[in-house]
């Protein structure tokens, strides 16, 4: 076909085209559009001429199926032409205006309960153009049953994030990409592989297959989603004192929920209708094993007595008043109060020995990186500061060595941070692997913020007897922000 025969052809179908697939057209041409000035890529406009074709001239056939005599050809390819639409708009909902997420653990109740589903709205701090674009749009990063990858690892898109409403405030609750989750140990999760690197060395993970499983890397988008409350901004100098949180030397007002572990000692044993109706969940009904020499001496040594029950659960402030109510409770401490001592896996992994979850920080505190802020590379600050500037700016070559930092084979005296980076903690203190365990959550791993809660279930209840919280449906999934 010559051009002048194709330009007719092209006039023809045009005329003949039906005012409904205009206005059809016209309405997705406007969207896409709007899409494109948003993504700020302009190149991006040369795919109206497939819309074009999609809707009015109709050159490629994609409805072929349509005019098959083969009946089973029609029905089929219907639902596969109905499948491949919805997944194309659930790619660009889930990338591009939020997605649903489930709440996994205990982290931040009582804010958010296990067994929530919330809606995550990523257009708040504005959507991350996808790293790995090439993705199935259901799933995360495992497809199921066969258990491969979800994803291609190529074609790979630098970091950029669209333009969004604000920037991520104090005391919002954030779901982000787990910065820790870029090597994953497949058969054992949780802990992370860093904190077990900790534990046992890396050649006991690399080396134990049956037990670790293959080791893999994973993109920061293909990282699993975490969701934590946002404790600490960019610039701002972090501590905790006796459980407080501290920004630039003011405390700051804890979470109205915010939970800690204490040691309860009563007389009788607590049943489960006395635990419900405080809001103890079975899980963390936890009693104490004092057989064990270093849980006993603490416990004795904080004046509790063997011969009575002593539990362990993470309690709000009004749930510890309930429970002080009651003639059968002896006696209360926070956990963080006690001599009962734990082990901790803290960040930095060289830390003072007066750190611990209770009180991080030390007396000068732990400055989050801010973009363009300049940092001496002394030695206390390269175990501070090394993953921000290895792992994720990028600078695989930087190394200490004789007490000096090198960066690209030369010694460097200063470092200047390319992101913003963020501190973020579960609500329910004790029971949370956080910032305080891991280090700081990068601006490229944010996600979004969770806006309302979808539906809830109680994984203690079943469904017909109480497992869905309906007071929780629609329920806002920040009541701490006004």
């Amino acid at each position: 076909m010559d051009s002048k025969s194709a330009l007719q052809q092209i006039k023809k179908r045009v005329k003949n085209t039906k005012l409904t697939r205009w206005i059809r057209f016209s309405l997705v041409a406007l969207l896409f559009f709007a899409w494109v000035a948003w993504m700020g890529d302009w190149w991006l406009s040369i795919f109206i001429f497939l819309l074009f074709d999609i809707y009015i001239t109709g050159f490629i056939p994609f409805d072929w199926w349509k005019k098959s005599k083969n009946k089973v050809v029609r029905t089929v390819m219907s639902w596969v032409d109905a499948i491949v639409y919805a997944l194309i708009l659930v790619y660009f909902v889930f990338n591009f205006i939020g997605q649903n997420y489930q709440i996994p653990s205990s982290s931040l109740e009582k804010t958010l309960l296990t067994g929530d589903y919330l809606w995550v709205n990523k257009m708040v701090y504005g959507p991350r153009v996808p790293m790995t674009p090439v993705h199935f749009p259901l799933v995360h990063n495992t497809l199921p049953i066969i258990n491969t990858k979800s994803y291609l690892d190529n074609p790979a898109i630098e970091y950029r994030r669209l333009k969004g409403i604000r920037n991520v405030e104090l005391g919002d609750i954030v779901v982000f990409n787990f910065p820790a989750g870029d090597t994953v140990p497949l058969n054992v999760q949780n802990p992370d592989y860093y904190t077990l690197v900790k534990m046992i060395g890396r050649d006991a993970i690399k080396y134990d297959k049956v037990q670790f499983g293959e080791i893999v890397y994973r993109p920061v988008d293909r990282r699993e989603n975490y969701v934590k409350r946002c404790v600490g901004l960019p610039g701002q100098k972090f501590q905790i004192k006796e459980g407080v949180i501290y920004l630039d030397g003011k405390a700051i007002e804890q979470p109205e929920n915010v939970q800690f572990n204490y040691i309860i000692q009563t007389r009788t044993p607590i049943s489960d209708v006395e635990w419900e109706n405080i809001g103890v969940a079975i899980e963390d009904r936890v009693v104490l094993d004092i057989t064990n020499p270093d849980v006993r001496n603490g416990l004795f040594a904080s004046g509790f007595d063997a011969k009575y029950p002593i539990y362990m659960p993470p309690l709000t402030k009004e749930m510890v008043e309930k429970l002080n109510a009651s003639s059968n409770v002896m006696k209360t401490m926070r956990l963080g109060d006690s001599t009962l001592g734990r082990v901790e896996y803290l960040f930095p992994d060289v830390v003072s020995k007066d750190w611990s979850s209770y009180n991080y920080g030390g007396e000068e505190g732990l400055v989050i990186p801010k973009k363009g802020m300049t940092i001496d590379l002394t030695e206390d600050n390269w175990h501070r500061y090394n993953r921000c500037i290895r792992n994720y700016e990028h600078n695989y070559d930087a190394y200490l060595k004789d007490g000096k930092v090198y960066i690209g084979g030369k010694p460097a005296d200063k470092y200047t941070f390319k992101m913003d980076y963020y501190f973020m903690m579960g609500d329910n203190r004790d029971n949370s692997l956080d910032s305080r365990f891991w280090g700081f959550v990068p601006e490229d791993h944010i996600v979004g913020t969770p806006m309302i809660i979808l539906i809830s279930f109680d994984k203690d209840k079943n469904i017909l007897n109480g497992g869905i919280r309906w007071n929780r449906i629609f329920k806002g999934a920040n009541p701490d922000k006004r």
